[in-house]
C-alpha cells in the first residue's frame, strides 16, 4: 500500500533513544498512530525500526518518515545514507525522505541534493520526497528544481508561539502540505493560560488545544511523547473543533518564539 497523503497526525521521535524510542513507537502504533517520524541525526532509526517491527502492525500500514542530515547532501552520499537508513529501520524503503535542513551557506547546491533525492525515489528507496526547514524563497527554488515531481511536505516548526504563517501560507499557494514539528513548544503550551482556558471549555488539556489548532490549519502535527496516556490524548485532539474566535485567540499568542534556531539555519521568514 502506498500512502497518497500523510496521516493526519504523526509520532515524533526527536530526543528518544534506545528502549525508550522502541517502546514509544510500539505503543503509539498500538493506539492507532500510523505515521512515525525519525531522522538520521536523531540516532534512533534502529530503535524506531524495532518498534515498528515488534508492533505487529504490517509495514505497509505504517508511514515512516526519515530525514537526510546536511553532511550527507552530496549526491553519492545522499543515496548511500538513505540505503543505510532503510537498513537501520529494517525496511526496503521509507514512505517519505526529507532534506532535514537546506545546505548551510549553500555549500552543496540545492539542485544537486534535490536531484539526488529524486534519484533515490526513482530507485525505490522512498515513495515520496520532501523538505524541512525551508524558507519561502527556498520552497520556490525547490519547486523550480523538481518541476513535476511533487514535494510531499515542508516540515517546519509550528506551535501557538510560532504560528509560522508566512511559510504555511506560501506552502499552501505552492501546493506543498506542511508538517508541524514541536507542536507543544517542548511543553511550554501546557503553562499558557489562554490555552488552558480554551481547554476547559472543551474538557481538554492545553496540549490538546495546541494540536487541534495546528490540525485545523491543515498542518500535520507530529508531537513526541513516551507516555501512552499522552499519546492517546494527542490522537484524540484531532476530534476537537475550535471556533473561529478560539482560533484567532490562539493566533494572538504568536510571538515568533523559535525553539529550533541553530547556527546553520537559513534566514527565516
Amino acid at each position: 500500500m502506498s500512502f497518497e497523503k500523510m496521516p493526519a497526525i504523526g509520532m515524533g521521535t526527536f530526543r528518544l533513544k534506545g528502549d525508550t524510542a522502541r517502546e514509544a513507537v510500539k505503543t503509539a502504533l498500538s493506539l492507532g498512530y500510523r505515521h512515525i517520524d525519525t531522522a538520521q541525526m536523531y540516532e534512533n532509526e534502529a530503535a524506531v525500526g524495532d518498534g515498528v517491527t515488534s508492533s505487529g502492525i504490517p509495514r505497509r500500514n505504517v508511514f515512516i518518515t526519515t530525514k537526510v542530515w546536511f553532511d550527507k547532501l552530496r549526491a553519492s552520499d545522499l543515496i548511500n545514507s538513505l540505503r543505510e537508513s532503510c537498513e537501520r529501520l529494517k525496511t526496503d524503503h521509507v514512505d517519505l525522505a526529507l532534506i532535514h535542513w537546506p545546505s548551510p551557506d549553500d555549500e552543496v547546491p540545492m539542485k544537486e541534493y534535490l536531484g539526488a533525492l529524486r534519484d533515490a525515489q526513482r530507485e525505490g528507496l522512498t515513495d515520496h520526497i520532501g523538505i524541512s526547514n525551508f524558507t519561502c524563497a527556498q520552497m520556490d527554488q525547490a519547486r523550480d528544481i523538481l518541476g513535476d515531481t511533487p514535494i510531499f511536505t515542508n516540515q517546519v516548526e509550528v506551535h501557538p508561539f510560532l504560528a509560522n504563517r508566512k511559510v504555511v501560507d506560501h506552502a499552501g499557494k505552492l501546493g506543498i502540505p506542511v508538517t508541524g514539528y514541536m507542536p507543544l513548544a517542548v511543553g511550554r503550551v501546557m503553562e499558557n493560560e489562554t490555552l488552558q482556558r480554551i481547554g476547559r471549555e472543551h474538557n481538554a488539556t492545553a496540549a490538546q488545544i495546541a494540536i487541534a489548532w495546528i490540525a485545523a490549519r491543515g498542518v500535520v502535527p507530529i508531537p513526541s511523547s513516551t507516555r501512552p496516556e499522552h499519546q492517546k490524548a494527542n490522537l484524540e485532539a484531532l476530534d476537537i473543533h475550535l471556533s473561529d474566535r478560539e482560533m484567532d485567540e490562539i493566533f494572538s499568542l504568536d510571538r515568533n518564539e523559535r525553539i529550533a534556531d541553530t547556527d546553520f539555519a537559513p534566514d527565516w521568514d
